[in-house]
């Protein structure tokens, strides 16, 4: 509890505050954020317009014409007060992403794998062998920041972003890894693609992967990831 002794509440505009539980990410956060997302929901109802948890905070938005900014502050701080951290964390099922490797659409695999030392083997084996915690949704819908990968494997972004990035690249930006949702411009550094839809508008939450999930990269054929639906295309030149 020690970690959550002094929380602060910031303010987010008129509908709006942002609690910050922690100043340092750790994977140790996400059980507090969890439960505080836990418990707001209970304690606003109808009240809440949305949540947004994140690698060390919490934005709660609330309906203005139900509450005022300081009827809601008032409920945070006693949401606080009682705050416990989520047990379930632990035993949440390991969301599993079939994933192909391949300099075709992992353009920096190769790149990624002469800066560590490694094989491109050796690459796959350590990302995909490692189990990442989903920290927060952003970017793009249900673009999930998930970490830590391998010190080894930590890259910067790239320089300059590529203008389109096709759906399901899978990459690697400092310690942390994602995958994305849907083409978009983008600037990490590309190792593989999945096949799973990570967004789906018929889908209940839309996203696959939601702040507090675990996830595996598990490493597939590309006969396999053709079957499962997954698109071949080539990465495009940044430009």
């Amino acid at each position: 509890m020690s970690a959550v002794t002094l929380p602060r509440i910031e303010s987010a505009g008129m509908d709006g505050w942002l609690v910050r539980l922690f100043g340092v990410i750790d994977e140790a956060n996400m059980p507090w954020i969890l439960a505080l997302v836990r418990d707001c929901e209970a304690a606003f109802g109808d009240a809440l317009v949305d949540l947004v948890p994140s690698y060390t905070t919490l934005l709660v938005v609330f309906d203005i014409d139900r509450l005022t900014p300081a009827q809601a502050r008032l409920q945070l701080q006693r949401v606080l007060a009682s705050l416990t951290p989520d047990q379930q964390l632990k035993h949440a099922e390991i969301q599993e992403l079939p994933t192909w490797y391949d300099p075709s659409v992992g353009p920096e695999l190769e790149r990624l794998a002469e800066q560590a030392g490694m094989s491109c083997a050796d690459v796959v084996e350590c990302h995909s062998g490692a189990i990442y915690q989903v920290y927060a949704l952003g970017f793009a819908p249900g673009f999930a920041f998930m970490g830590s990968v391998d010190e080894r494997l930590a890259m910067s972004r790239l320089k300059t972003p590529r203008k389109r990035v096709p759906a399901g690249s899978v990459g690697i930006a400092g310690r942390q890894t994602a995958a994305y949702p849907m083409a978009s411009p983008g600037g990490w550094n590309l190792i593989g693609r999945t096949a799973a839809m990570l967004f789906d508008r018929k889908r209940e939450g839309f996203s696959l992967l939601q702040a507090g999930d675990r996830v595996r990269f598990v490493s597939v054929s590309k006969e396999e990831f053709v079957r499962l639906g997954g698109s071949t295309l080539a990465v495009e030149e940044t430009s």
